[in-house]
């Protein structure tokens, strides 16, 4: 994944001041929000299945290896190729000697942020081979020469005029089209795109150890046009989207999609377990599986092993305070939100991306709405922790932090620092009610937005002392 050139606080006073991001995201965050709510309370012992989820998801981790050695040999077996990729490199060239070995020339695509985070149409685009986008919001990121902005709503920062002007510009809609119209448009666009297509390129949401097979969850056909309309079929799948059981990937799926769209069950739910058979009327010839590490193993062996439970519902994305302003792409990641803060710098190492862990409130709302409890603050802290042992975090503010430190193991130094910050306050400029509103720099961060509390006249200290007497 490509670092950004610019800064976090840049890329998100861009997206600050843009109000048709403002608007989009208003409408379309608490369009998720409740619906996880409502689908969640009418579910029965639905906190029950989560700690259920959680549980699978940590045996799973713990004992991946056993697992993806049970899913290769049983999807072997149903006739599917399994390729192991390393790194991003190696899951492209995969693709890319899969598709010129069978004469491959166009190739259809369903949804796969695992695609998006090894710049797969980058590479398959420069041998020559043409490559569609069949997810609706996918296909529009991709005519717009755009980057996704959310994990299951990749067009969550646009709004209807926004593709409206879209349509009209590169398949002659008019641009007043209502939404069924330009659904329209693009589906005839697409149909002939599937039609001709060689190959097609899915993601999986889960595979299951104990069948070999790869279960792809879409609210679009796209997914089983993708997975069967073409003679050969390409799963993406990262290391640690597995699933022992069926029973168990049963269980993900009810929570997957109540914490990603508020449904009980996404409109389709595939399970593809290898090639067609001499008896199906349809389907592909082929089926390869290629499982990618790119930075998992890494992630594995360490502190944030926790974030490999993810099962990508984009839940934590709805309710941050911090995503819910800003969108995805201030992030500069292709994950953004809470779990992106992790999963970046996790699998492409900290160094390029330690603004992205200081992007949090550390409010908890993420671990509330995450479907199997992932503790998404305790691994920001350690990831500003590790960032700030490495000297990424400004010099002002390591030399702040190790004053604090010095002063705080120093009880006297410490009780005359706050009798005199206390005689100081009333110095400082633009008070309202006891509240200060411009502190001088690098303070002025803070009173930029927001107003800074008055400390307190009495320590709590000296207030317990004159209690005990």
């Amino acid at each position: 994944m490509q670092a950004p050139t610019t800064s976090f606080a840049q890329r998100a006073q861009i997206a600050l001041q843009d109000t048709g991001l403002q608007e989009a995201l208003g409408r379309a965050m608490d369009h998720f929000v409740h619906g996880r709510q409502d689908a969640f309370a009418a579910l029965p012992h639905g906190e029950a299945l989560r700690d259920h989820a959680r549980t699978i998801r940590a045996n799973t981790i713990a004992h991946l290896d056993e697992h993806l050695i049970r899913f290769e040999r049983n999807a072997q077996a149903n006739g599917s190729s399994i390729h192991w990729a390393t790194d991003a490199a190696e899951a492209r060239q995969i693709v890319l000697k899969i598709a010129r070995e069978a004469g491959v020339q166009r190739i259809v695509k369903s949804k796969s942020m695992l695609s998006e985070e090894i710049e797969l149409n980058r590479v398959l685009e420069r041998a020559g081979l043409d490559v569609l986008e069949t997810d609706l919001g996918e296909y529009i990121v991709q005519l717009a020469h755009d980057h996704p902005s959310h994990i299951i709503a990749p067009v969550v920062h646009w709004r209807l005029e926004d593709v409206a002007r879209l349509f009209h510009k590169h398949l002659g809609t008019p641009l007043d089209a209502d939404i069924p119209s330009l659904q329209a448009a693009a589906r005839r666009r697409l149909r002939q795109g599937f039609l001709q297509a060689d190959m097609g390129i899915s993601g999986g949401n889960l595979v299951v150890a104990e069948t070999g097979t790869v279960i792809l969850v879409t609210n679009e056909g796209n997914g089983r046009l993708v997975t069967t309309t073409p003679r050969i079929h390409v799963a993406l799948v990262g290391i640690e989207r597995i699933a022992p059981t069926l029973a168990d990937a049963g269980t993900l799926l009810q929570v997957l999609a109540r914490s990603a769209t508020g449904q009980a069950l996404s409109v389709y739910t595939s399970f593809i377990t290898g090639p067609r058979r001499q008896a199906d009327e349809d389907g592909p010839e082929q089926v390869h599986i290629v499982l990618i590490d790119n930075g998992r193993t890494r992630a594995l062996q360490g502190e944030l092993a926790e974030i490999l439970y993810c099962i990508r519902c984009g839940a934590c994305l709805n309710v941050c305070p911090v995503y819910r302003n800003l969108g995805g792409h201030a992030y500069g990641s292709v994950y953004p939100g809470p779990i992106g803060s992790i999963v970046t710098p996790a699998y492409d190492g900290l160094g390029p991306w330690h603004e992205l862990p200081q992007a949090s409130t550390l409010c908890g709302a993420c671990t509330e709405a995450c479907p199997v409890r992932i503790d998404i603050p305790r691994m920001l802290l350690k990831l500003r922790a590790d960032s700030i042992a490495a000297g990424d975090a400004p010099a002002w503010l390591q030399t702040g932090i190790r004053l604090y430190g010095w002063a705080a193991t120093h009880p006297r130094v410490f009780r005359l620092a706050s009798k005199l910050g206390t005689q100081l306050q009333r110095l400082w400029p633009g008070k309202a009610q006891g509240w200060t509103r411009r502190l001088p720099p690098p303070l002025s961060a803070w009173t930029d937005s927001r107003a800074f509390p008055p400390l307190a006249r009495r320590s709590f200290s000296e207030r317990w002392q004159e209690r005990k007497t």
